[in-house]
């Protein structure tokens, strides 16, 4: 059995080409940092395991989830390397490539977006690029699986030569390198996998954090310091003022310039590509934002006028005519009792009924979301947010957790390990939960197709936007408090527009919404029965009187402290608590309390219990409180800390109880209601 590692600068078609290996489905998207743990899949011949590691540029880390992939080298040992290559990048690839090169393992080439290169006039040489490396360089284009067979037969093949490569760096180095090597032959490091000293003394000269954190320990640690030490100052007194690592890049760097001026013809290349066209537009510093933000209430419009509303008006009508008809006389077929009618009528399906009706709009959103991402114009988003976010105390790489976690916080604060700097990363995760994920939504909806009934996409729109605003707010207050004197940088690669493949962007629909799915069949089906439950049984019994149930007492210990924020009622006290499982079950709880057939029903109920002021000031608080449960979850193995988890929550909590209060009362003060 072949175990392989995939390796490769982000967004070269890696995670692209792991799917087509392995006949297996991995998140993928046009920006770099979708990867951020290492994935393990069966290839799809059945004949050995693919790793696909997160993209470096580098086996330097500079951030955590690159710092996986370097700890891979040295705790783990494939037999083979998948060196994947974007081909219209060549020069900056190949630095990754020289690295694994010295690795010492066999390694193939997967030199990918062939078609890239070609629109931009670039033509490689495949073949000399093979002979120059002493490597199999196979040509792909990934996405659409060209060229994936071939590849796979050669991962297959019986004779994985060991690369014939070794770059000279001159007298001085070359002699802390032996010697250096030398000594970890003598005394091999404990617990470290690699395959050759050469390799691991390099890195060690070049000062790499993971390799020097596992060395700590090291038996002959003060040798290896002061042979470097003597590297140094041999540098030094050459007339060379660079370091030890500057001038191994500089040679590393010297010998793929070398490289690439033999196997790749700029002769044809194109002054402007399309990408740039489009970017003096869509990307400009002045009126790019209002573009994206336009686009933004295009997708909400999409959402919750031209096309989810009609969609979701069906599915109501389906689950509360004939499926719930259906239930009902299938119940009284096998004569179950007036406890499991009512539990499965009146509990389960009203309750998970009401939340999936809103499935067509949270799949419409996934799928505008996905589009964006596949694009490429998600990192042109990061980059016109940069300034807004370095006066936060944050950067533009922010901005793609933040506009994942319009999908889901807990993917979202996952993708957070791709920011470099800790603090940011830290601040991000915390920040996070702010983002209206996909389970706020159904709140939105039903609330705002009550009271907001013509201008539903703005008013849901605002809702976002006063997420990131106050994330933005919040950055800055923190910034200037508890991360005090915490620099910062941003480095993100913009990769060419592209028009998504429609096969991708229904399969990233399904599998987002794939998660919905899950969570009405766990989280929200198990809080339904709980709610219900609460609602049959009371203090004096079973069967009582909603008013009198143990949910209206756990409801009522809320009341109070709502009142001055607008919905100071047990029904709306109740509803919050049972949101702290999953968003979504605040409608389910609405669904059961008010005792509805259907989504008009429950929106008449609404209607008499809330006011316009009242229910923008519910959304405000609904957006802002407590993470959900898996969100906490996330944050605390994330995060490491309990403390922060707890800040979290508690933050979330104090804001959300601010924000609505400012808006309920100011609006009765300015006399809206």
């Amino acid at each position: 059995m072949t175990l392989a590692a995939l390796i490769g600068n982000p967004n070269t078609g890696k995670t692209s080409l792991f799917n087509k290996l392995t006949s297996s489905y991995e998140y993928i998207g046009n920006w770099s940092g979708v990867t951020v743990e290492k994935k393990i899949g069966q290839f799809r011949n059945k004949t050995g395991y693919l790793t696909d590691l997160p993209g470096i540029y580098t086996l330097q880390p500079l951030s955590q989830d690159e710092g996986v992939a370097a700890s891979y080298l040295i705790n783990e040992s494939p037999e083979l390397f998948i060196n994947i290559v974007d081909a219209s990048q060549l020069e900056r690839n190949l630095y990754l490539t020289l690295q694994i090169l010295e690795y010492g393992r066999p390694v193939i080439m997967g030199l990918n977006m062939i078609d890239v290169a070609e629109a931009s006039g670039l033509a490689v040489d495949s073949e000399l690029l093979a002979r120059q490396l002493g490597i199999s360089v196979v040509p792909l284009i990934a996405r659409k699986g060209i060229g994936t067979d071939f590849l796979l037969e050669e991962i297959n093949s019986a004779d994985h030569c060991f690369p014939d490569f070794t770059l000279n760096y001159g007298d001085i180095i070359e002699e802390a390198i032996t010697l250096i090597s030398r000594e970890l032959i003598a005394v091999p490091p404990e617990n470290l996998s690699y395959s050759s000293e050469r390799w691991l003394a390099i890195q060690i000269l070049e000062q790499n954090s993971v390799v020097t954190s596992s060395l700590s320990s090291y038996a002959s640690l003060d040798k290896l310091s002061s042979i470097q030490n003597a590297a140094n100052e041999k540098l030094r007194k050459s007339g060379n003022a660079e370091s030890l690592s500057d001038r191994i890049r500089f040679i590393r760097t010297a010998k793929i310039q070398e490289i690439c001026r033999q196997a790749v013809d700029t002769s044809g290349q194109k002054p402007h590509t399309l990408t740039e066209k489009i970017d003096r537009i869509a990307a400009h510093p002045v009126w790019g934002i209002p573009i994206f933000l336009l686009a933004m209430l295009v997708a909400f419009q999409l959402t919750f006028d031209w096309l989810g509303n009609p969609l979701s008006d069906l599915l109501d009508a389906f689950i509360s005519g004939p499926l719930s008809e259906l239930a009902r006389q299938g119940l009284a077929a096998v004569d179950a009792s007036a406890f499991t009618q009512a539990l499965i009528i009146d509990g389960i399906i009203a309750g998970v009924g009401g939340v999936l009706v809103f499935l067509p709009q949270i799949l419409i959103l996934f799928f505008m979301i996905s589009f964006i991402e596949d694009s490429g114009y998600m990192a042109r988003i990061t980059v016109m947010m940069d300034r807004f976010m370095q006066l936060a105390g944050l950067n533009g790489k922010a901005m793609i957790p933040f506009i994942l976690g319009f999908g889901c916080n807990v993917p979202a604060i996952m993708a957070s390990r791709s920011i470099e700097q800790p603090k940011e990363r830290t601040l991000t995760m915390l920040l996070i939960p702010l983002m209206s994920c996909s389970a706020r939504l159904p709140v939105y909806a039903l609330f705002a197709g009550i009271f907001f009934t013509k201008h539903q996409a703005l008013v849901v729109l605002s809702l976002y936007i006063l997420g990131i605003v106050l994330a933005l707010l919040l950055a800055k207050l923190f910034s200037l408090t508890m991360f005090k004197d915490k620099h910062s940088f941003f480095m993100i690669e913009l990769p060419p527009y592209r028009m998504p493949q429609s096969i991708t962007l229904l399969r990233s629909t399904w599998e987002k919404g794939k998660g919905f799915l899950r969570k009405a069949g766990t989280f929200i089906l198990g809080g339904t029965v709980l709610i219900w439950l609460l609602t049959y049984f009371g203090p004096g019994g079973a069967n009582v009187e909603m008013d009198d149930s143990y949910l209206a007492v756990i409801g009522g210990l809320f009341a109070s402290v709502l009142q001055p924020i607008g919905f100071g009622t047990w029904q709306s006290g109740a509803s919050l608590v049972t949101g702290f499982m999953a968003k979504e079950v605040v409608v389910s709880t609405m669904n059961i309390i008010y005792h509805v057939p259907d989504t008009a029903g429950l929106q008449e109920q609404i209607s008499l219990s809330f006011t316009p002021l009242q229910a923008y000031s519910f959304m405000a608080f609904i957006l802002l409180y407590t993470p959900c449960l898996a969100t906490v979850g996330v944050l605390r193995k994330e995060t490491v800390s309990w403390k922060w988890t707890l800040f979290s929550i508690g933050y979330s909590l104090l804001l959300a109880y601010f924000v609505a209060l400012v808006i309920y009362q100011g609006g009765r003060w300015i006399g809206f209601i």
